[in-house]
């Protein structure tokens, strides 16, 4: 029998909280969340591209520290040139997904903002995975959720060092 403190890389493979098993569910997680961001793509007539550009500016939009986005910031975070990136906005702003504010500062600098028609398209089309989560998270305890945002916390910040 194996005591808690077992490190990590000792867990045999069939251990249901082993490095194996959390990357059999993150991976099974991602591909759902895959999946559903093909099925939005293609139910607004765009890529997935274009869905994955629409999640950073609405993560953009919540962080006030960071500031809007800007066309040069997508470009880094989602590593598309520049000309991929005007392709990608463009299809968005056609779609009325998002809405290009020059900056009041200094003309020069595009923010890029979740338009209020693509919000209410996205909240429509994704109520139902809101509601699965919400399901979800009834199952659990307060301190388990606490301990379950410190992991995807902390699973973020790693990826993010790995991208680095």
């Amino acid at each position: 029998m194996r005591s808690a403190d077992t490190p990590p890389s000792e867990r045999p493979s069939d251990d249901p909280i082993g490095l194996q098993s959390f990357a059999v569910l993150l991976r099974a997680m991602n591909a759902e969340f895959n999946r559903i961001a093909q099925e939005f793509a293609h139910a607004q007539g765009l890529h997935l591209t274009d869905v994955q550009a629409l999640i950073a500016v609405l993560d953009a939009d919540r962080d006030q520290e960071a500031g809007p986005m800007t066309p040069g910031r997508l470009s880094t975070h989602m590593n598309l040139t520049s000309g991929a990136t005007t392709a990608c906005l463009d299809r968005l702003e056609k779609s009325g997904h998002i809405r290009r504010v020059r900056a009041a500062d200094d003309r020069r600098v595009v923010h890029i903002h979740y338009a209020q028609a693509g919000r209410e398209a996205a909240r429509e089309y994704f109520r139902p995975l809101a509601r699965s989560t919400d399901a979800a998270r009834a199952r659990f305890s307060p301190d388990e959720l606490h301990t379950i945002v410190r992991f995807l916390s902390e699973m973020n910040d790693q990826l993010a060092r790995v991208r680095r």
